[in-house]
């Protein structure tokens, strides 16, 4: 490669990095931007321009978590986190065989069956509300947080489907029909086979599921009340007839994205491992 050839390259590298950090930029601001106002006062978070240099408090996260009389959103918390945790695991438990099934032992028509899969997305949620909020009264699981659980689990299979069933395309067979001649049953090859080679792809599959549960509020909010009102319905309660309380609001909503936050960077190799596995054909 000529020298001329090597600088050009160079230069377009270095356009696309450029371009690459613009765009990040571009993406943090709207989140740098609610940290900051969570900590000025309801004051100082309405002037018009903004006020950059306004002092810093802790007030709008005392009165998220109740210190000025208001609700503790330590409920909410805790029932966005039973729903999404407890649909994740649900998914990936029902995911793993039927993923196992399209790609490593396919069935006929897989591609069928994909497509099938996908296209129960394609329903606007909002068409499907009112026959189960029927079904839901007539069996009475209103404000049950378990019919969120089995809601999230039917939304996020398809898409868990999908994805792993990319991830395990790329397990070697090989390993697969050798642990089979050594005796090894489906469970065990489910179990300690494909699963620790495709572990990457499912840490994806289970953090994009728990995001899409935390962060459901259509169903939370007709379906629940007060027993199983989860964080996003929580944080609706914020607007009220008296006006937004934007400092407020920017408190809550980073608190209540942190644990998204905080698996997402937990996960973040393997996220990154997964998604390039599924990507690679």
């Amino acid at each position: 490669m000529s020298t001329a050839a090597v600088r050009v390259r160079k230069r377009k590298g270095l356009g696309l990095g450029l371009v690459a950090w613009l765009a990040g930029i571009v993406f943090f601001l709207p989140i740098a931007w609610m940290a900051l106002t969570s900590f000025h006062s309801e004051q100082d978070a309405a002037t018009n321009p903004p006020s950059f240099l306004a002092a810093l408090t802790l007030d709008g996260y005392r009165e998220f978590f109740g210190a000025g009389g208001g609700a503790s959103p330590w409920p909410s918390l805790v029932n966005s986190t039973v729903a999404s945790v407890a649909s994740t695991l649900l998914v990936l438990v029902l995911a793993l065989p039927a993923a196992y099934a399209l790609s490593i032992r396919p069935v006929r028509k897989w591609t069928d069956v994909l497509f099938f899969f996908l296209s129960t997305k394609m329903l606007p949620v909002v068409a499907g509300l009112l026959p189960i909020y029927l079904f839901a009264k007539n069996v009475n699981m209103l404000d049950n947080i378990w019919l969120l659980v089995i809601l999230y689990t039917s939304m996020n299979l398809p898409i868990a489907v999908w994805m792993m069933q990319s991830f395990l395309s790329e397990v070697p067979v090989a390993i697969i029909e050798a642990a089979r001649v050594d005796g090894a049953r489906l469970p065990t090859v489910l179990g300690r086979v494909v699963a620790p080679i495709a572990l990457p792809g499912i840490a994806a599959t289970a953090l994009i599921c728990f995001i899409f549960s935390w962060n459901e509020l259509l169903f939370a909010r007709v379906l629940t009340g007060v027993v199983a009102e989860t964080a996003p319905v929580f944080l609706t309660s914020f607007i009220t007839s008296q006006g937004l309380f934007l400092a407020k609001v920017c408190a809550a909503s980073l608190v209540i994205s942190l644990p998204v936050l905080a698996a997402g960077f937990a996960a973040q190799d393997k996220l990154v491992q997964g998604l390039s596995l599924g990507a690679v054909k």
